[in-house]
């Protein structure tokens, strides 16, 4: 009797020896879930709540904080995540704004950052810093070659006056020169501006074939509206920084026929079957809308269920390293990260490299278009 209570006694204590030995892996996720970028700010907080509770085999705990689409707001909390809460890896933040700026702290500090938006300039050679969402030059690639198809010479670009504007701007001119395009008027405005009336006048003044929009979220949607009311006929494209239910209620019926570049991931079911990415974006799309209903799906939430997936074949590989709550974890995380190979998520497929940080091809782009008030897939 004493020798099975002493074994019952002992493997208790060595059940509740290993569960303490097994550390928990610590992430920080910043996003701006108030202000201007809510709408796209809370569909990537979401993600979070239905994730498994491991990364890579460990434990985990996400300390998910509101940076209400302020830089300043996620530098200072990008700080305080990491030397006050030890995490391991950042993830966010979810404008282009803020995620560029967070990438300071991420190199200083020497913690992997798992951008949420995508950075450009010098951000993007920070070699502790991965972007999730597509390029734009990709992204743009695929609206570049529609015109071309549709004969369109000329376009206008009325865009965000931030950082976002100027890559999606960026994005557009890489790649029309060589679809034989013109771009005729350069307009800007600002994310929380209520009225672009000026600039629209100065794009119809133009007379462009097309007209490519710069915004994100449902600011997004302010240009075409305001368009449309002073009898503009064209096509108007927009970019993967609209690809949401909110874009679609605040514009209503001023958004049909307009075209934007985005992840297959929001029109898998149209997907053939041998497209790759089709059954991780149904098992996201599945766990998803069990929790936030059918039809909540959207691009930005699926984008933080692929900065889960890279993280998660990371965290492996670096446990095998190191112990997190280490600099020697944060490094390794970050080297597993570079070396990443064919992961396949549910934008597209990831391959990073030392010099390539996002790690996407041709095949994390479709081209859609807003039909009867979804999105359709253009094939």
């Amino acid at each position: 009797m004493l020798n099975s209570k002493f074994r019952l006694a002992f493997a208790a204590a060595m059940a509740a020896f290993a569960m303490t030995s097994i550390a928990q892996v610590k992430v920080g996720v910043i996003t701006g879930a108030t202000g201007p970028g809510a709408s796209l700010g809370i569909p990537y907080k979401n993600t979070f709540s239905v994730l498994p509770k491991t990364l890579g085999g460990q434990p985990v705990q996400y300390v998910v904080m509101d940076d209400a689409t302020d830089p300043t707001n996620a530098v200072r909390l990008a700080r305080k995540l990491i030397v006050e809460d030890k995490v391991d890896l950042l993830i966010g933040s979810s404008s282009v704004p803020a995620a560029t700026a967070i990438t300071d702290v991420a190199a200083e500090l020497k913690t992997p950052q798992l951008a949420l938006s995508p950075v450009g300039g010098a951000a993007s050679k920070n070699p502790w810093v991965f972007s999730i969402p597509q390029p734009v030059n990709v992204m743009m690639g695929a609206v570049a070659e529609n015109m071309k198809a549709s004969g369109i010479k000329t376009v206008g670009y009325i865009g965000f006056s931030d950082s976002w504007g100027d890559l999606v701007l960026a994005g557009l001119k890489a790649n029309a020169d060589a679809a034989g395009i013109k771009i005729i008027a350069e307009e800007r405005y600002g994310r929380l501006d209520t009225s672009v009336a000026g600039q629209a006048l100065k794009i119809l003044a133009a007379n462009p074939d097309a007209v490519v929009v710069g915004g994100s979220g449902t600011p997004g949607a302010l240009p075409q509206m305001t368009l449309l009311e002073r009898g503009y006929k064209g096509k108007v494209y927009h970019n993967h920084g609209v690809i949401n239910k909110d874009f679609l209620r605040v514009g209503g019926k001023s958004l049909e026929g307009a075209m934007a570049p985005t992840g297959p991931v929001m029109v898998a079911e149209q997907l053939p079957d041998t497209n790759v990415t089709k059954k991780v974006s149904l098992e996201f799309t599945k766990a998803y809308e069990g929790a936030f209903g059918p039809g909540s799906r959207n691009a930005f939430a699926a984008y933080s269920y692929d900065a889960y997936l890279l993280a998660d074949q990371a965290v492996a590989a670096a446990s095998k390293k190191a112990k997190p709550g280490t600099p020697e974890f944060r490094q390794a995380v970050r080297d597993a990260l570079e070396s990443t190979k064919e992961l396949v998520g549910t934008h597209g497929v990831y391959n990073m490299t030392p010099t390539d940080h996002a790690g996407v091809d041709n095949r994390a782009r479709v081209l859609v278009k807003v039909e009867a008030g979804d999105w359709k897939l253009v094939k």
